[in-house]
């Protein structure tokens, strides 16, 4: 899907083409970190 839309954005320059593009990078790069694990919870329960 990157590579499309970088070669969509190359030939027409399209903004919104280049947004899409960064959304891409983004969601790559949240992908690519680890997934972390949730804090215990540090009270009492009822």
């Amino acid at each position: 899907m990157y590579e499309f839309t970088w070669k969509v954005f190359k030939k027409t320059g399209s903004i919104d083409t280049y947004l899409l593009l960064k959304e891409l990078e983004k969601e790559e790069h949240m992908n690519a970190l680890p997934m972390d694990e949730p804090d215990e919870v540090d009270y009492p329960v009822s």
